[in-house]
């Protein structure tokens, strides 16, 4: 028999998803700073790029910068609600 996740509540998940949502607007404020400075520093070693490289490294590390910050508190929000513990785990009393 399973146990209900406590993300099944309203409030509790109310609560989890603006954690998590405060997270990203950090992580996109991190991001941010980030990729401007690695497109400074690109611009500012004088080495003759064409604009196509600049938007493809930003875009890269953007999306991966973001896409890391999203997996992340997804992991953190599902641990940090017991929504972890309430998953059966039905192999669980096999040896």
């Amino acid at each position: 028999m399973t146990k209900p996740s406590p993300l099944d509540d309203p409030d509790s998940a109310a609560f989890a998803w603006g954690r998590w949502k405060r997270l990203m607007r950090l992580m996109g404020a991190v991001t941010a700073a980030t990729v401007a400075m690695l497109l400074f520093y690109l611009w500012y070693s004088g080495t003759a790029m064409s604009i196509h490289f600049y938007i493809a490294t930003g875009l890269g590390v953007s999306a991966a910068m973001m896409l890391m910050g999203a997996l992340m508190g997804l992991v953190f929000m599902s641990n940090g609600t017991g929504h972890d513990d309430s998953v059966a785990d039905p192999m669980g009393d096999r040896d």
